[in-house]
């Protein structure tokens, strides 16, 4: 028997027998790329979103942090319960900086220390 698209009747009707376990197996490879993203790309953001937040909870006064833009400033006052922050950029001139926008702690190494692995 000849069928416009090439499908034999035998093909077609063992394709719909298999339905749930032909639904699996075409979700599988979704489910996999999934489970890969996570472990991949989303799980390591989450658990550094979350070292800068407590990064940014224990800022204390003489800190000496670098702002989004590259600025290094020494904090000068740390206001609890308020996301601003003064800082000392230079001698005498102090800013308001928004405590989100700082990107890391600079922490003073002793000259006899070893550098970090």
């Amino acid at each position: 028997m000849w069928t416009p698209f090439g499908i034999s009747t035998a093909h077609a009707q063992d394709a719909a027998a298999g339905g749930a376990a032909g639904i699996v197996m075409q979700l599988l490879p979704l489910i996999l790329i999934f489970v890969v993203f996570y472990f991949l790309l989303i799980r390591p953001q989450q658990k550094k979103m979350k070292e800068h937040r407590e990064m940014l909870t224990q800022l204390k006064r003489n800190d000496r942090v670098v702002t989004a833009g590259g600025i290094v400033a020494t904090i000068t006052k740390v206001k609890e319960g308020s996301d601003e922050i003064e800082a000392e950029i230079a001698p005498n001139v102090r800013v308001m900086i928004v405590r989100g926008t700082i990107t890391s702690v600079i922490r003073p190494q002793a000259a006899n220390d070893e550098k970090p692995a």
